[in-house]
């Protein structure tokens, strides 16, 4: 199968590849994927040593860098009660914690997340986390640009392995929110 984005070689549809991804995204991708289905999420097998977006892009492509989104656990405080939610933006931006976020959530204070905790509470590895089966009781803070990009490229839950799927498919994933802004400037 062709990846329809990016020179990456192993593309397969991610229902065919269950064993490959931690149970809380194989679970969602039993399913669907917001109002995609399931047969447009696509698995595509990489190497965890270059599961960072920089060094990623760097081998499979500069072009990856606009169609890559990064999914990262924050934390925001207010008096004594903490918030985990998740952000996704363009891999070209960072993510607003102390603006954008802060307000969304209601914090008074808003951090990204420790990687234990990160970890601990989603039931995937550090570096690959993914929007898709993330607890159901998250807010889940989309930057419109996201939406607005044709195919993305995240994620599998893993170091190992990432998940092609259309841009709009994250507007229909549970506890949604599409935040203008969310992502600013170069990363």
């Amino acid at each position: 199968m062709r990846a329809p984005i990016g020179n990456l070689d192993d593309a397969r549809p991610a229902a065919d590849c269950l064993g490959l991804l931690p149970p809380p995204v194989a679970d969602a991708v039993r399913g669907r994927c917001g109002d995609v289905p399931v047969e447009q999420l696509i698995y595509v097998d990489t190497d965890p040593e270059i599961a960072d977006t920089a060094v990623f892009v760097e081998h499979y492509g500069q072009e990856l860098l606009d169609e890559s989104v990064n999914c990262v656990v924050v934390a925001g405080k207010r008096g004594g009660e903490a918030t985990l939610a998740a952000c996704v933006v363009l891999s070209s931006t960072r993510i607003d914690v102390n603006g954008v976020v802060r307000r969304q959530l209601g914090a008074r204070k808003a951090s990204f997340a420790s990687m234990d905790t990160a970890t601990g509470e989603t039931g995937m590895e550090y570096g690959g986390i993914t929007p898709i089966g993330l607890p159901a009781d998250w807010p889940l803070l989309v930057d419109s640009a996201v939406v607005d990009t044709e195919w993305v490229l995240i994620g599998s839950g893993r170091r190992r392995g990432k998940l092609i799927l259309p841009g709009k498919a994250f507007a229909g994933l549970p506890n949604a929110v599409l935040v203008e802004g969310l992502g600013v400037g170069p990363s």
